[in-house]
């Protein structure tokens, strides 16, 4: 792996982190972001709040807590995108997230418009 390739990895990974401290109030415990090929995906642990980590203890609170995140998802995608866009110089074709209310993991896949990893990784 390149040192280019890490730097990049990195410093999407501390974007999103900033990103999701001011629109959450609080960000991930841990983010990780790896640059596959034409993708960009990125973990982040530890992402439920107090709160949510209450509710995600019944059904109805698990459903109610992905639900809001989903619509947080939805109403700031353009905004996630434009991170990926934005640091990686390539345009995204489309992004996907999910959150486990049972591990507090949140992952976003974003699909660019060309094969990133083999750009970074000639020499």
């Amino acid at each position: 792996m390149t040192n280019v390739k890490k730097k990049l990895e990195a410093d999407l990974s501390e974007a999103f982190i900033k990103f999701q401290r001011e629109l959450i109030g609080r960000g991930p415990q841990e983010t990780k972001t790896y640059i596959v090929k034409d993708m960009v995906i990125t973990r982040f642990k530890g992402v439920l709040t107090v709160e949510e980590k209450h509710l995600v203890q019944n059904e109805n609170g698990k459903k109610l807590v992905k639900q809001m995140r989903q619509l947080l998802r939805e109403m700031y995608s353009k905004e996630f995108e434009e991170i990926v866009e934005r640091h990686t110089k390539c345009k995204v074709i489309c992004s996907h997230s999910d959150i486990s209310t049972k591990i507090g993991e949140r992952i976003e896949v974003f699909i660019l418009e060309k094969d990133l990893e083999k750009y970074l990784c000639q020499d």
